[in-house]
């Protein structure tokens, strides 16, 4: 499958602009509000997204961060951590120091006590110790029906890395570099998932970012032959997040395509039908998530793939 019905979730209690993550996330920007307005405002945006994930039969499993250690980035658990299909749990090296304090035991056992089995864990996190880093599905796209993975390069998605989890996964490494543009200069974007979405049967993707025209081209080769549409988006609109979208499983197996509300309204008419076409679209305001965290729906969602006893 390469969708799931069940979604891991975790509720801000200190969400903020991270400043240790802001030295290469462009997206991210300051509020001229207090911190409390902005991590309460952060948590009235989850709760809405939530209750509009649940209505439509979506099982997600909402657990609160915790005051200490101090993680202002908790919200986005898809990055120090994936769950697969065969039992295994990954846990990931994080670029900022503060993000390693996310990773939590009592979360998996949660999910045990949900009925999930856990078979192994499988821990990169040494690579730290080296500065290598790698940040679960934000860096690592996963086409877990076709054993592809797609992972754009920056200073959070080492190469050397991606083929380690490709060569334990048994998946074909499709490696490349996406770039924008920050004060007239073109640098790496720090999550793939920023600038792509990869669903069931189609892919919308952010092809300008890709600057080298081998990479391009081998990109949209495998999304094609892989039976995926592709359907494109702007540079303009990736800024609004229409890169980082989510396809869910709601009641009796719907398919959803989740996403922000700044990203749906970025989207024009031919976009939104292409992607009706295949799912329905469900989108909720995450203004001041966006704006401080620099990440958008899919960054909240972590998929649990997991077998259940």
């Amino acid at each position: 499958m390469q969708v799931t019905n069940t979604i891991l979730m975790i509720r801000p209690v200190s969400f903020r602009m991270n400043e240790q993550t802001a030295v290469n996330n462009y997206f991210q920007e300051e509020l001229e509000v207090s911190a409390n307005v902005v991590n309460t405002k952060a948590q009235e945006e989850f709760d809405a997204f939530v209750i509009i994930l649940r209505a439509k039969g979506v099982h997600v499993i909402v657990i609160d961060d915790t005051k200490e250690p101090d993680t202002p980035d908790s919200i986005f658990p898809n990055n120090w951590v994936s769950f697969h299909k065969n039992g295994t749990v990954c846990l990931y090296p994080m670029f900022a120091e503060n993000r390693r304090n996310e990773r939590r035991d009592d979360i998996l056992d949660r999910l045990e006590s949900e009925g999930f089995h856990i078979e192994n864990v499988m821990d990169y996190t040494s690579a730290e110790g080296e500065n290598l880093f790698l940040e679960g599905t934000g860096s690592l796209l996963i086409d877990r029906v076709n054993n592809i993975v797609y992972c754009a390069l920056s200073a959070r998605a080492e190469e050397e890395l991606i083929i380690e989890f490709c060569e334990d996964f048994d998946c074909l490494p499709v490696i490349f570099t996406a770039n924008q543009t920050v004060e007239a200069e073109r640098l790496p974007i720090y999550h793939t998932n920023v600038m792509m979405c990869l669903a069931e049967n189609f892919a919308v993707i952010c092809l300008d970012t890709i600057d080298d025209k081998k990479e391009k081209k081998n990109v949209k080769h495998h999304l094609k032959e892989s039976g995926k549409e592709v359907i494109t988006i702007t540079e303009n609109q990736m800024h609004h997040f229409a890169g980082n979208m989510l396809q869910v499983l709601g009641a009796d197996n719907k398919r959803y395509l989740v996403m922000s509300s700044q990203a749906y309204k970025s989207l024009n008419t031919s976009q939104i039908t292409a992607i009706e076409k295949h799912c329905e679209i469900l989108h909720s305001s995450l203004e001041t998530i966006e704006t401080c965290g620099g990440g958008s729906a899919r960054c909240m969602m972590a998929e649990v793939f997991l077998p259940k006893f």
